[in-house]
């Protein structure tokens, strides 16, 4: 079969004929629909990431949408080892099927990028649910990426009142104006953190999703600081989900002293598959209503290598 092969970490991606993936008591061969070159899709080819298995040549991908023997269209993925999802055909150990009005492509480009942030948000908003509370202020480190700004969406959809965009595109920050909506632009450490200081108003947020951590994060931690011993009112979750802008952060002791917050990761491996998959038709309906935009374009699987080089935009999701 065809498939999107890489011969080497690093390596660019080309379409090539591979192994035909093997069916197993866990995995069913399905067919492909439209599979997404996501972040974590880049990452893993290059071993760059933890997940990354070092054995080559391997096919690329880690979801897609595909059709069933039966003809029905599911969202899956996590298939073995060295196949990808970027391929004719792939062997995938569960489908989750499609609502009957969605673009199958948009859920191809969208899902990966968009439950980075909505698994944490449903989360902590099903936690506030049970405390008769509300999501309140939601802050986005990496606001101007895909997954940033679909973590926007998600935020406004599980009813946070305030949200605050922080990202470095004077650009894409423009196109997130809204009521319920304060931006910050990302320039140097030092004003990083008192323009998010400022944004919060001298409230601290429910949650913060953080996509790129590095420097940016310790200008939010300096951003959360607080002084003086009365207890603290304040009940945040901070999620760690993405590592753009460094792979490191300084955490200062004083704010885990001084504040109720939690430091947490969000990514492979942190929660259960079956938690993950629970959460997802939910998305998938938010996709297919547009209350979640998400904006693509396509290319074929011959065409793998260009979409690979592509920097538009868009996400980038291939067809066969």
């Amino acid at each position: 079969m065809r498939a999107a092969v890489i011969t080497g970490p690093g390596a660019i991606p080309t379409c090539r004929e591979f192994p035909e993936p093997e069916a197993d008591q866990h995995r069913q061969v399905r067919s492909l629909v439209g599979a997404g070159l996501h972040q974590v899709v880049r990452s893993l080819a290059a071993g760059r990431h933890y997940g990354s298995h070092g054995v080559y040549p391997a096919g690329i991908g880690v979801d897609a949408v595909a059709q069933d023997a039966d003809g029905g269209l599911v969202y899956t993925g996590w298939p073995a080892a060295p196949w990808g999802t970027v391929a004719e055909r792939l062997a995938t150990p569960l489908g989750l099927p499609l609502p009957a009005d969605v673009d199958p492509l948009a859920v191809a480009a969208g899902l990966n990028p968009g439950m980075a942030g909505w698994v944490p948000l449903a989360a902590r908003a099903d936690e506030l649910a049970a405390a008769s509370s509300t999501l309140g202020t939601v802050v986005v480190l990496g606001a101007t990426g895909a997954a940033g700004r679909m973590a926007l969406q998600s935020a406004a959809a599980l009813g946070a009142s305030h949200v605050v965009a922080v990202g470095r595109d004077a650009a894409r920050l423009e196109q997130l104006d809204g009521p319920d909506v304060t931006t910050v632009r990302l320039t140097d450490p030092e004003s990083d953190a008192q323009a998010i200081a400022a944004a919060l108003e001298g409230h601290a947020p429910s949650i913060l999703l953080d996509f790129v951590w590095g420097p940016v994060a310790e200008a939010a931690f300096t951003a959360l600081g607080r002084t003086g011993l009365a207890e603290d009112e304040a009940d945040l979750t901070y999620v760690q989900i993405g590592s753009l802008a460094g792979a490191t952060a300084a955490l200062p002791s004083t704010l885990l002293r001084s504040r109720r917050i939690r430091v947490i990761g969000s990514g492979a491996g942190s929660i259960s598959t079956e938690q993950l998959v629970a959460t997802l038709p939910q998305l998938m309906a938010l996709i297919a209503d547009g209350t979640v935009s998400v904006s693509y374009r396509a290319f074929g699987l011959a065409e793998v290598d260009r979409a690979w080089q592509y920097e538009g935009p868009e996400r980038v999701v291939i067809v066969p």
